[in-house]
């Protein structure tokens, strides 16, 4: 097999499975195992995955502060904001995540709608201002990074709390490693809301497909559906449409 073979098979299994054994795959494809060893250094070396011990998992996404993330992918943030606010009737109760693509959602909701929107995100809330709205905002110690309240106090609140939809934000998407964000409290408050909404869905920009960051929110069996972008190229979506997860493409 050649090199750019096995390094295809690699990105595929690294897809599917989550993780790479280097002995086991040299087994199976009759290779030594400094032969995979070596294409997986060199794979990392050019940002494809992660080295670890005896093998490879998916990249590690970076955790840009909020201002940097206002930048990156608006375009594209701002049709999933569009997509997402068709899901939203009169008479909802909502919970939006803090992150720059559902700023786009709450700026996409119509003024007029009457619903209620819970967050735990200053920020987020402070898009809602001149809409009919009512905003009900979770506190708890500000996670300065994403803006939003986290431990127990928002936990506390938020277990006092049924929504009919919750948008989750992330930083990574991963079909063997689900839902995942860098910071552990962070993660906790999300998958609380999660326990508490009717339906989950995550608007994810391209860049996040395929990656796992530290800290696991949930599993991607436990969406009601994906707002992703139109223009993606089919495979990173492939494995979540074989999982039966609805694709709401903008």
């Amino acid at each position: 097999m050649l090199t750019i073979q096995r390094r295809a098979l690699i990105s595929t299994r690294l897809n599917r499975d989550g993780q790479i054994i280097a002995k086991p795959l040299a087994d199976e494809l009759g290779v030594s195992e400094d032969t995979i060893r070596r294409d997986l250094r060199e794979m990392a070396a050019e940002g494809l995955l992660q080295r670890v011990h005896g093998g490879a998992l998916p990249l590690t996404p970076p955790l840009p502060d909020l201002a940097a993330r206002r930048e990156i992918s608006d375009g594209t943030k701002q049709s999933l904001g569009r997509r997402a606010a068709d899901l939203v009737e009169n008479g909802r109760i909502i919970f939006l995540d803090g992150g720059t693509t559902n700023a786009h959602l709450a700026r996409a909701l119509p003024r007029e709608m009457r619903i209620t929107v819970i967050t735990h995100s200053p920020t987020i809330a402070s898009e809602l201002e001149r809409h009919d709205a009512e905003v009900i905002l979770i506190g708890g110690r500000l996670y300065k990074h994403s803006m939003v309240a986290t431990g127990a106090a928002a936990i506390a609140s938020i277990a006092q709390m049924r929504v009919d939809i919750f948008f989750l934000g992330i930083t990574a998407i991963h079909p063997v490693h689900g839902l995942s964000t860098g910071d552990y409290e962070e993660a906790a408050v999300k998958h609380a809301i999660a326990q508490q909404a009717a339906s989950t869905y995550v608007l994810a920009t391209p860049e996040k497909f395929g990656l796992a960051s530290p800290f696991r929110i949930m599993g991607v069996d436990n969406l009601t559906g994906i707002v992703a972008a139109r223009d993606m190229v089919d495979e990173p979506l492939a494995p979540y449409r074989d999982l039966g997860i609805p694709l709401l493409l903008a």
